[in-house]
Order: structure tokens, then sequence, then C-alpha cells
């Protein structure tokens, strides 16, 4: 059975980007800012990691309604990939060698949110000060998100794209595009993974304990969390891990954003519940199924939007990043917390404050410095910003790469 504790938050505050905490033997978090962009368009739908020039540093990527640009590490500087190349808006954005040449490229999604839902590849041109090339893959209504992963089993990733909404008899198509031998001369012939699921607004992807196993992948939807296997045969089997936050009506249950990581040996799973809800849920359990316990840390958000878990202080233990990206009725604006445990079983979280305001629409925590600590890089909606946060926390910690976009 899935249980559910809702647990009184210590509210904290913050000053300087240092985050205090009320369990004095945790090491204390320390965060510097740094404003990539303070105006990247009217909305930034998405950032993510990527050693673009090659010189073994993650530079930052973004992309806005119309534009998609990388900033170089460690001057930051802008560098325009496409601008006004396809249908607006540009929606969602991962990062991979799709060509084989050794150097990144990227596959996106545009024409948000119904005009044709374009998914397209682009790769460098005669240089990187140059435009990228444009290159079609297919289309699908309703494109929100996608991700790389070996879900097929074929030893090479695949594109997984979710859309948001389904037609009028079916849930949405969960793809899986192959990558052709000759990706920008050939048609990419999705396979589909699942077609009874709905309001699918995000998902992720597991790594395989074997490199000939295919991948699996945990959906958040309206249903809540789902996972999705392939079977030997070559069909998909979609079981569901939990029904997600309670309610009469699609758009006050189920999950919409889902990141996995782990917890003294367990796994972890860290949501926020509804669509555009105002909870913060983990699951904590021995193994991934119904039977983990769903915690609630948090039931004060305005459209929650973003979140991720990955271990910040090095203890062996992740903490959970989670943002809202609209002002609470009691006039608190929109902004990006911290939970950390603040007992051994996971019951008991407490939480900080990391920035505020930003509209946050998107997160993604990586080694931007290399100094062994993972950082966090934020997106926002309204406030249109581009924020990197450099963990200063004292403790080296060895970088724990997390699954790729």
């Amino acid at each position: 059975m899935q249980r559910s504790n809702s647990l009184a938050i210590s509210f904290l505050m913050t000053l300087s980007l240092v985050l205090l905490n009320e369990n004095t033997s945790a090491e204390q978090l320390n965060f510097k800012k740094i404003v990539i962009d303070p105006n990247v368009g009217k909305v930034c739908y998405a950032v993510t990691a990527a050693d673009v020039d090659g010189d073994n540093l993650l530079d930052v990527v973004a992309i806005s309604e119309r534009e998609a640009m990388w900033y170089r590490n460690p001057d930051w500087k802008k560098h325009i990939m496409i601008s006004d190349a396809v249908t607006k808006d540009h929606v969602c954005i991962t990062a991979g060698d799709i060509d084989e040449d050794g150097k990144v490229d990227f596959a996106m999604g545009a024409g948000w949110p119904t005009s044709g839902g374009e998914i397209f590849w682009i790769n460098r041109g005669e240089s990187l000060e140059k435009p990228w090339v444009v290159h079609p893959i297919g289309a699908e209504a309703w494109t929100h998100r996608m991700r790389f992963a070996d879900v097929l089993g074929t030893g090479r990733d695949q594109l997984v794209v979710s859309p948001l909404n389904g037609d009028a008899n079916n849930g949405i198509r969960l793809l899986a595009f192959p990558i052709p031998e000759q990706p920008a001369a050939t048609t990419w012939a999705p396979k589909i993974m699942a077609r009874s699921l709905n309001r699918v607004h995000n998902h992720w992807h597991i790594h395989s304990a074997s490199p000939d196993q295919p991948e699996s992948t945990i959906v958040a939807s309206q249903e809540g969390l789902s996972l999705v296997q392939r079977a030997a045969d070559g069909s998909f089997a979609v079981t569901e891990i939990s029904e997600g936050a309670p309610g009469k009506q699609p758009t006050q249950r189920g999950s919409g954003e889902v990141k996995m990581g782990t917890f003294a040996g367990q796994v972890l799973l860290a949501t926020i519940e509804p669509m555009h809800g105002n909870q913060v849920v983990v699951y904590l359990g021995g193994a991934l199924n119904n039977q983990m316990q769903r915690i609630v840390l948090d039931e004060s958000f305005a459209q929650g939007h973003a979140i991720w878990c990955t271990d910040l202080d090095g203890d062996g233990k992740d903490e959970v990043v989670a943002a809202h990206r609209q002002r609470k009725t009691d006039g608190t604006p929109p902004g990006i917390y911290l939970y950390r445990a603040s007992d051994a079983s996971g019951n008991r979280w407490e939480r900080t404050q990391l920035d505020a305001p930003i509209a946050c629409e998107d997160i993604w925590c990586d080694d931007f410095n290399g100094d062994g600590r993972l950082d966090i890089l934020a997106g926002g909606r309204t406030t249109h910003d581009v924020n990197l946060y450099l963990n200063q926390t004292p403790s080296q910690i060895g970088t724990r790469v997390p699954r790729r976009d």
C-alpha cells in the first residue's frame, strides 16, 4: 500500500545564498549565483548542459520561444544557434551526438502548444559563430518533452518524445525514434511505446544494469507515475507506481514532474503533483514499485513546474530541488527551494529558499566548474532569466553524473 505523510516543513531564511539549516550536525549549503542571461526572451522553456566547444567544460544551453542558445563556460558569452528557424514556440531540447561526428548536436521540439508539434535536430554550421543547420525528424501534436535513451535495447540511444495531450479517443503516443544511419537524409520512423496515458507532462529514463538491456521510462501523467518497459518480444508494458495526487478532476490528480535519485541505498523519486500543482512529493522504497512510501514535502506551491534530486552535500542522500513559477495567493513570489532530510529514514525534511523571485520553468543539475560538487541551473518563465547557482558547500564530493536530458 502507498502511504502518504504530510510533513511540517521548517521555513528558513536565506542570506547571500548561504542556506541555513536547523539540523546543526549537517553542513550548511552555500551557493554563488551567476546571472547567465537576465533576459533570454519572453520565456525560458528549458535548460540543459553540454560541452559545445569541446574544451571539457560544460556549457549552459537554453531555449526561448524563438531561439536556441549556448553560453560558453566560464565567460558565459552568449552564442545563438538558431533564431526564428522553425515554428514558434520552442518547448524542449536534449543533447546527443546524433551524426556520430564526436561533437554534440541537439534534438528539439517546437510549434508549442498545438501548431504541428515539430520535432527536429540541429548541428553546427561552418563554425560555432555561424547559425546551426536544422534537420526535420517528424511531427507530433503537443510535443512537450524529449530525452535520449536506449529504450529499445539496440545499443544506441533513441530519441524518446512525450506529447502533453493525446487525441479525442486515445492517450498520448509515447514515441521512440531510432536514429537512422544518415540522420540528415533519412526519415526517422518512430516506435510507439504507450497509448494509455493522458496529460503527460514529463518523463525520465532509468539506466539498465546491462548495456544490452533496454532502459526503462518513468512517466508523470494524469494517471500518476507509470513505469514503461520493453519486453523480450518487443512489446511495451505500462505498470503503475503511484496514482499521484488524488482529485476528482483530471487537473487535480496525478503527477506532473518526475526525477529519480537515491537516498541511503533506497530508490528516491521526486515529483510535482498534480501537473502544475501545489505539492512537492518524494517516494522512497527499496525498489521501484507501488509499495514506495509517498511523503509530501510541501503543499504551498503555485504552479510547481521544475524538480530535481541530487546529492548536494556529499552525505549519500539526495536533496530535492523544486520550484514554482507563479506568485502565491499570500503574495509570496515564485522561487526555487531546497529540501533536505533531517532524519536517517527520510520521513522528515527541512526546506530552505535558494532564490526568489524567479518564475522557474526548468532546472538542470550538473558540475559546471569541475570541483566535484553538483551545481544548479535554472530558467525563468515570466522572469525571463537564466541563472547558475555554483555549489560552494565545503565538502568535496565525487561528481555523480546526472542522467542526460
